[in-house]
């Protein structure tokens, strides 16, 4: 069932709770706000609400962290790009930010306190529980209607995430809608062949999006880069070498050589794995066939013979869907793999780049316009890739059964 929308929603003239991700990377030291492109992906949603009067709630890190700090540099900001201003408030829902909601004015903003300085919000709960607790049943009573456009969040069961959809009547944003759409063409309609390239450190997740889509036939090729190739070459008796194995071990991936193993007994075909690799020996770039690493030296990049070959292959997809990198990309003599995967990507019919560090390469390389879609979460877009249906979408489609 698909979830509601802003324009099925009927927000004009109402007070909106609005839920935005605008988790970003901060300065400590002068509370500047690094990169703001998770405040621009917003933007349309709240441009949307115009004719509403928008309460922002939002956060910034989680408790025990360096940045986890209040909102006033976000309000600030958020103000800059929309060309309007925006309320801070300090409080998420004591007197103060309960008088300044009910004073305001249709085309008004106001972003609330980190909701997350709320204990309760840092709780994962099912949406019954979180729809009881003292923080939702508060904020629920300061709004008519919910707008959730905090895509990067979706896969977290938190109480504003899974709670304030169950508490009244609820829509996905604008970004929130592209995300859930886009990625929804990945399993069906999407141009074939479809191919994903799965990289990075965060392997685990990585084998289940593999798993999934060739179990299931949505993905014809799975490319395997980066930790994950490392992973996939031991489970295919590959010895590549003590600093890489190593890091698995350190990473505490072993129990994924397993997985791996048994993928590849079913899919052996469908499985992509570099045919040589980069490793750093006496300070430079050396290129090495996967049967000949050598027991010392750390694999940090594609060799340039699994490059061609794997470019190769992007160049007949339909589809692709890049998640993490090749290597060490923040070393210029290791970046060759992750840069030139990514301009091929760049290229296919329909290209879906999941979030995190591969966003920020992209745009490190000036080609985020020649993407499909750039997914805004990096850990909700590889759960939504696994098949796995997310928190806040489902509290979202169950609004819509409960309240039209």
């Amino acid at each position: 069932m698909p979830i509601g929308t802003i324009k099925d929603l009927g927000a004009e003239g109402k007070t909106v709770l609005l839920r935005l991700d605008l988790n970003s990377p901060i300065d400590p030291t002068s509370n500047l706000i690094l990169d703001d492109k998770r405040f621009r992906e917003h933007l349309p949603t709240i441009r949307a609400l115009e004719s509403s009067r928008v309460v922002i709630i939002t956060h910034q890190s989680r408790p025990g962290k360096k940045d986890f700090t209040t909102l006033e540099a976000h309000a600030e900001k958020l103000e800059q790009l929309l060309g309007k201003p925006v309320t801070y408030v300090d409080s998420i829902f004591g007197r103060h930010a309960r008088e300044t909601v009910n004073a305001m004015k249709i085309g008004e903003v106001v972003m609330l306190e980190n909701v997350r300085f709320n204990a309760e919000e840092n709780l994962t709960l099912k949406p019954e529980e979180a729809k009881k607790i003292h923080l939702i049943r508060k904020l629920s009573s300061m709004g008519d209607v919910f707008v959730n456009d905090a895509f990067g969040t979706a896969h977290r069961s938190q109480p504003t995430v899974v709670g304030l959809p169950l508490a009244m009547r609820s829509a996905g944003g604008l970004l929130m809608e592209k995300e859930v759409s886009t990625l929804s063409k990945v399993f069906s309609g999407a141009p074939r062949p479809v191919c994903m390239v799965l990289g990075g450190t965060k392997v685990d997740d990585s084998i289940d999006v593999a798993r999934h889509v060739l179990d299931n036939g949505i993905a014809d090729q799975v490319i395997v880069i980066g930790v994950v190739a490392n992973v996939f070459l031991i489970a295919a008796g590959y010895n590549i070498g003590k600093p890489s194995a190593q890091l698995i071990a350190h990473l505490k991936y072993q129990p994924e050589i397993e997985k791996a193993k048994e993928i590849l007994s079913r899919h052996r075909d469908r499985v992509v794995m570099p045919e040589s690799v980069a490793v750093r020996q006496d300070n430079r770039r050396v290129e090495y066939a996967v049967g000949k690493i050598p027991e010392d030296a750390p694999v940090l990049d594609l060799g340039m013979d699994a490059l061609a070959s794997m470019v190769q292959d992007l160049k007949k997809a339909g589809t692709v869907v890049f998640n993490g990198p090749a290597g060490v990309f923040e070393d210029a003599d290791f970046a060759t793999g992750t840069f030139e995967l990514l301009r091929a990507a760049a290229k296919v019919e329909f290209s879906v780049v999941g979030g995190g560090h591969t966003a920020a390469v992209i745009e490190k390389l000036g080609i985020e316009n020649e993407f499909t879609h750039i997914s805004t979460g990096g850990g909700a877009c590889i759960e939504f890739l696994t098949g796995k249906k997310l928190p806040a979408v489902d509290a979202l489609e169950q609004s819509k059964k409960i309240f039209g």
